[in-house]
């Protein structure tokens, strides 16, 4: 088994032909210095992880404050609108 590689900053030419490697060490939580003519010129490193939002039932309830029962509960179409729909054919005329 190889072990660890212990050099943290890489020129860039030598940056591109190992990037693979690299962002895996520092997707591991090392710290990768990235240099151009010998001076550190970007660091790679990884992502703090973003918490997420705790799901929370109910959290929208007072959007519906000011809407009544029966407009949430009429019907979306008309008794003629539901019986030409019903009956209507799969098949658009020839």
């Amino acid at each position: 088994m190889a072990e660890a590689d212990p050099q943290t900053t890489f020129n860039i030419h030598e940056a591109k032909t190992q990037f693979s490697r690299l962002v895996r060490r520092a997707h591991a939580g090392e710290e990768i210095i990235v240099a151009r003519d010998g001076e550190p010129y970007a660091r790679l490193m990884p992502l703090a992880e973003e918490p997420r939002m705790v799901r929370q039932p109910g959290r929208y309830a007072h959007l519906l404050e000011h809407v009544s029962e029966e407009d949430v509960m009429a019907p979306c179409f008309t008794e003629e609108e539901l019986d030409e729909i019903e009956n209507a054919s799969i098949f658009p005329p020839e």
